[in-house]
């Protein structure tokens, strides 16, 4: 059993390819928040070493731009990691341009398409509560 949680939120409705993106975007930015987190590098027979993946499982959500924006609050509130992902990040085309357009965002009216959250186990489950797992 973990103490610690990891979900990623992401908003229904998106086109499959997106909803891909914000998903792989999201968990590095957990494994960047919470570098502890990354299990141990993969051997295989012949001795290579292959890259560290998370080392617990992850939690995948469906919810609309409310539900993110509930979580978000809930998740700020309980002192979670905290990582976005806002629609105008679609149309960038590099990191900077990415901050560029989260900064530039409503911080009270995020167009949130995703977020990943992690922390006590706890928390983590009452930032996601009423949320259903992505189907």
């Amino acid at each position: 059993m973990f103490g610690t949680k990891v979900a990623l939120i992401i908003r229904s409705g998106l086109p499959v390819w997106q909803k891909l993106n914000v998903a792989a975007f999201l968990a590095t930015g957990v494994a960047a928040a919470a570098p502890e987190a990354l299990g141990e590098p993969y051997v295989d027979q012949g001795g290579r070493v292959y890259g560290r993946m998370l080392g617990q499982p992850v939690l995948v959500f469906a919810a609309d731009k409310a539900g993110l924006q509930a979580a978000h609050g809930e998740a700020l509130a309980r002192g979670l990691a905290v990582v976005p992902y806002v629609a105008a990040m679609f149309s960038t085309g590099h990191d900077a341009a990415n901050r560029a357009a989260f900064a530039a965002e409503d911080p009270t009216d995020l167009d949130l398409v995703g977020l990943a959250l992690r922390g006590a186990r706890k928390a983590v489950d009452k930032a996601t509560k009423g949320l259903s797992l992505h189907a």
